[in-house]
């Protein structure tokens, strides 16, 4: 059994970590912020931190709380502050705070809410968000939260009922679609958190805290074996000096076999990717296609299998068929995602014997479109993926339609694979390039791409506006059929308006 695994299971029996304030003696710096990001934290380099941890269901609800866990919502934010002594962290957020769970109160909290786990989640955050929003730094008085750490669980009880039908009520039906053990597969997971820190030499002061856990029932005969779902985030920065580095772990188990876990930048408020609910996130500005960058460090360690779609970025965004915002209606709101899929094992799904897997065209740089049955010209190696909303009314045949329960409305994906014809944006062009053992410094025209990329509209009606709600990096670990590990690093995040 791993360090970190031991590590995890001790702090699990404990069920609460020990907040420590440590103070050192060192130089203090203060980094400069560019007024051109959308993030409230350009680069990740701000010394006081602020990040927050939600965990989801298969279709992005609550369900049911773990036990002594509370609601599947925690921040860590703090300030920083030197003197003669040496630095001292303020932290925004209590144990307390973290562990609010059905039918405690909180200040705001809507009483309908209260014994709702679903609504009591999404108060939750806000409630957290409050506490650890930063709303003036220098000349920048537009508010912001934090960074989000998002985990979810892929299993879906079937027989449950718990899972809307593209945004509809559906009723129960036979197991074996997904992944499921039984009753309460779709359960939450125990969070552990440590509490930033401040470890090393009073001259090389650095900054360090986690969350950390897992899924599986650590009590079992197999949990004792090592062969548990775990998941892990740990964060470090030196005080002064460079960006966060988040180095996540995620492994799967014979039970979990389906986990997902991403570093999210979202809204500051209204709904973010995949959501119904108002949110709290980094996005002060939300950027619009074409006119947005996104620059990221990534290092991939361990890729975590054949079944790995990692994400070197994921775009989410909502708009109706028609063109129109969504407004919370899941009935009519369509969530659209585009994904760059960097694992060399993913192969393109669509093909010219798989039309159904291809979008309807293609847009190249020049704004010149190939269409999918082009078989000379159609960059079919770019695709891994495209399906289209359940609830489109419109749609050109061959056509595949998303899964219609794993978002509380439908959905819309756009996956992609390195491809010479994705150059132009800074994209990876060929299979390998960014993934174990390449560690790269990203800057990618996240904007122009996405202005491109086909997504379903109704005939006849305007073009929707594509602001993007939520960017993230991460993998999503899809239905393996033995224990996978992934295990990378995200630095110098950032979002940057063109």
């Amino acid at each position: 059994m791993s360090s970190s695994m031991i590590r995890c299971i001790l702090l699990i029996s404990s069920l609460m970590a020990t907040v420590h304030v440590v103070v050192v003696a060192a130089s203090f710096s203060i980094v400069d912020v560019s007024s051109s990001s959308a993030v409230g934290d350009p680069g990740m380099k701000r010394d006081g931190l602020r990040v927050a941890f939600e965990a989801w269901n298969f279709c992005n609800e609550v369900g049911t709380e773990a036990p002594l866990m509370g609601s599947p919502r925690a921040a860590d934010c703090f300030d920083i502050s030197s003197g003669e002594e040496g630095y001292h962290l303020s932290h925004k957020v209590t144990e307390h705070d973290n562990k609010l769970g059905v039918g405690d109160s909180f200040k705001g909290l809507d009483p309908k809410a209260l014994h709702d786990p679903d609504l009591y989640a999404a108060e939750k955050e806000l409630y957290l968000g409050n506490l650890c929003q930063v709303t003036k730094h220098k000349n920048d008085t537009t508010p912001w939260q934090f960074w989000m750490i998002m985990l979810k669980n892929g299993n879906y009880d079937t027989t449950s009922g718990l899972c809307p039908e593209n945004g509809k009520p559906a009723p129960p039906f036979a197991p074996g679609r997904f992944p499921c053990f039984g009753s309460g597969c779709m359960n939450q997971p125990i969070l552990v958190h440590q509490p930033t820190s401040i470890t090393g030499s009073d001259s090389s002061p650095v900054m360090v805290g986690w969350f950390n856990g897992t899924y599986d029932d650590i009590s079992s005969s197999s949990s004792a074996s090592g062969n548990i779902s775990y998941y892990e985030v740990t964060w470090q920065k030196k005080v002064g000096v460079g960006s966060w580095e988040f180095k996540h772990i995620l492994r799967t188990s014979k039970n979990y076999p389906w986990l997902m876990l991403y570093l999210r930048a979202d809204a500051t408020k209204g709904f973010s990717g995949g959501y119904h609910y108002d949110t709290r996130g980094m996005l002060k500005i939300l950027p619009e296609s074409p006119n947005f960058k996104v620059k990221l460090r990534l290092d991939i360690k361990k890729g975590g299998g054949s079944k790995s779609q990692f994400y070197l970025i994921d775009m989410g965004s909502c708009w109706k068929n028609n063109g129109e915002p969504c407004d919370g209606d899941t009935s009519t709101d369509i969530t659209r995602y585009s994904e760059m899929i960097i694992n060399p094992e993913t192969a393109a799904w669509c093909a010219p014997s798989a039309l159904s897997n291809c979008p309807p065209y293609h847009i190249t740089p020049n704004n010149t479109k190939i269409y999918r049955n082009d078989t000379a010209r159609f960059p079919y190696g770019a695709y891994h993926y495209y399906c289209a909303p359940g609830n489109a009314q419109h749609l050109e045949k061959p056509y595949s339609t998303c899964d219609p329960y794993s978002n509380p409305q439908a959905q819309e994906l756009v996956q992609l694979l390195p491809h010479p014809i994705w150059a132009e944006y800074g994209y990876p062009t060929k299979q390998g390039d960014g993934w174990e053992g390449d560690a790269r410094t990203w800057e990618l025209d996240v904007g122009g791409l996405s202005s491109r990329l086909y997504f379903y509209q109704d005939p006849g009606t305007k073009p929707a506006k594509r602001i993007w709600t939520s960017l993230d990096t991460g993998t999503e670990i899809f239905v393996s059929d033995k224990d996978e590990e992934a295990e990378w690093t995200v630095s110098d995040f950032d979002v940057i308006i063109t």
